[in-house]
């Protein structure tokens, strides 16, 4: 029997009479590779936000890692790793001091730390720009290790907002190298994207419209439900039937 990691039940957020997150209810489990997506707002974000212990909702249940998101919000941040395109490493730090800050966050010992430490450097065959800052690095090298320093206290979960934007191609092949080996792992991704290709690579895929999940299974069934060759067009067939945007 799958392990549950994510559940969620009519979960749901109201910003007075807006509702961005309208009782979504799925589940994720342990070392799968979920495809969260939706068109500009659709409430992916919002939702994502409950889920991270970011945001409480308004209505419904959910339990990240075995937390309660009404309860627990502090313990969910503790339990999972997180990376967004926008931000995830501090560019005027060295990459050895990132990786030292983040560990200090997410209490790792400086026995731990210094083992993951030399593990992550040796791993992504940083050993030459350990002492240089992350600002000199080019793109693709930051989004590798900015995944590796997010999953660096081995969390049972990952969340992975719009990771690989901006990157060219082969980068974002190799990019989800890095994610196949975490799953394989255990670890569990939840991740969105706006790239159709990269949700060919998750094992499931949920998209939202209007607030609601409106498909949720593989990218091979939906394929078939929708009746088309390509993500794509399936994500095209539903975000056509949306009525709000940002």
């Amino acid at each position: 029997m799958k392990e549950v990691v994510i559940k969620t039940e009519a979960l749901t957020k109201r910003f007075g009479d807006f509702v961005a997150a309208n009782a979504i209810s799925f589940e994720v489990y342990k070392g799968e590779i979920f495809g969260f997506l939706g068109a500009n707002g659709a409430g992916k974000t919002t939702a994502m936000r409950m889920l991270c212990g970011l945001s409480i909702p308004t209505s419904g249940k959910a339990s990240i890692a075995g937390f309660d998101v009404f309860r627990q919000p502090e313990l969910i941040k503790k339990n999972i790793g997180y990376m967004s395109q926008r931000f995830s490493l501090y560019e005027d730090l060295t990459v050895g001091e990132n990786i030292t800050f983040f560990g200090g966050i997410y209490g790792l010992s400086d026995k731990q730390l210094r083992q993951k430490k030399d593990d992550l450097v040796t791993n992504l065959g940083l050993q030459n720009e350990v002492n240089k800052l992350v600002a000199s690095l080019p793109l693709g090298w930051k989004q590798k290790l900015a995944f590796s320093v997010a999953v660096l206290h081995d969390p049972k979960i990952v969340f992975l907002d719009e990771p690989t934007g901006g990157v060219d191609p082969l980068t974002r092949r190799q990019f989800w190298d890095l994610i196949y080996e975490a799953a394989e792992r255990g670890v569990t991704i939840f991740v969105t994207t706006h790239y159709m290709d990269e949700a060919e690579y998750c094992h499931r895929i949920s998209i939202m419209v209007d607030g609601k999940i409106e498909a949720l299974d593989t990218p091979s069934n939906l394929k078939k439900i929708y009746n088309t060759g390509s993500m794509n067009d399936v994500f095209y067939q539903l975000a056509r039937k949306a009525k709000r945007s940002d």
